[in-house]
C-alpha cells in the first residue's frame, strides 16, 4: 500500500468484517468532515454482485462539486470495476489481474485498480471515498474501530490508471468491432459463394443436352 502522507488528496477503499459497518463508516466520514479533520469530496457504500456489477447502496458528495459519487472519481471507479475491465482485474471471475499482466509479473505489478478491485468483494459492502487529509491516522483510527481495513492511494495515481483503463476499454471495443466486421464479411462471402454455386448448377442443368431416345 502506498504511503499517502505526501499526498493529502487520496482515494480510500475500506473493507469490513461486518457489512453493516460500512454504513456506519460513511456516517463517521461525514462527521470527521463536519469537524474539519478531513474533507470528504465524495464517498459511497458499494457492493459487488455475483455477476460482477458494482451497486451503490448509499453515497455522499460535496454539494459545491459537479461530480458526486455518481460522476466523480468514485463514480468512474465504480463504472470501471463493474465493467468488463473490472472482471479482468478480479471481479466475479476471481482472477487476480486477468490477461493484463503475466502471472509471473503479478507480484511486481503495483496496480491501483487491481488493489481496489480485490477490496470490493462479491456480496460484501465496502466504502469508496475521495478525501483530503493531512494525516492518514485520522481515517485509519476511525475505521479500525469499525473493524475496517483501509487501502489508500493518491488521487493522481488513481486518475492515471483510470485514464489507462478507459483507453484499454476503447482498444478492446475497437478490436471487438473489427472481429465482428470480419465475421460478417466472411459470412457474406460464404453466402455469396453458395449463391453463385447454386446459380452455376442451375445454368449447367438448364444447358444440358437432352438424352438420346
Amino acid at each position: 500500500m502506498t504511503d499517502a502522507t505526501s499526498s493529502p488528496e487520496n482515494v480510500v477503499v475500506i473493507d469490513f468484517t461486518q457489512d453493516t459497518a460500512a454504513f456506519e463508516a460513511l456516517t463517521t466520514l461525514k462527521e470527521l468532515d463536519s469537524q474539519g479533520q478531513i474533507k470528504v469530496v465524495e464517498a459511497a457504500v458499494v457492493t459487488r454482485g455475483d455477476d460482477g456489477q458494482v451497486q451503490v447502496k448509499d453515497q455522499v458528495g460535496d454539494d459545491n462539486l459537479a461530480g458526486t459519487a455518481s460522476g466523480g472519481i468514485v463514480g468512474l471507479l465504480i463504472g470501471i470495476l463493474g465493467g468488463p475491465f473490472g472482471v479482468l482485474l478480479g471481479g466475479a471471475t476471481g482472477l487476480l489481474i486477468g490477461s493484463l499482466y503475466d502471472m509471473a509479473d503479478a507480484d511486481e505489478t503495483d496496480s491501483v485498480l487491481s488493489e481496489v478491485s480485490k477490496t470490493v468483494r462479491a456480496r460484501r459492502n465496502a466504502v469508496l471515498a475521495q478525501v483530503v487529509e493531512q494525516s492518514p491516522e485520522v481515517v485509519d483510527a476511525a475505521m479500525t474501530r469499525l473493524s475496517g481495513t483501509v487501502v489508500r492511494r493518491p488521487v493522481y495515481e488513481v486518475e492515471s490508471e483510470i485514464a489507462a483503463a478507459q483507453e484499454a476499454q476503447r482498444e478492446a471495443k475497437k478490436e471487438a468491432r473489427k472481429k465482428l466486421r470480419e465475421a460478417r464479411q466472411e459470412k457474406r462471402q460464404q453466402e455469396a459463394h453458395a449463391k453463385v454455386s447454386e446459380l452455376k448448377d442451375k445454368l449447367h442443368l438448364g444447358g444440358k443436352a437432352p438424352a438420346a431416345s
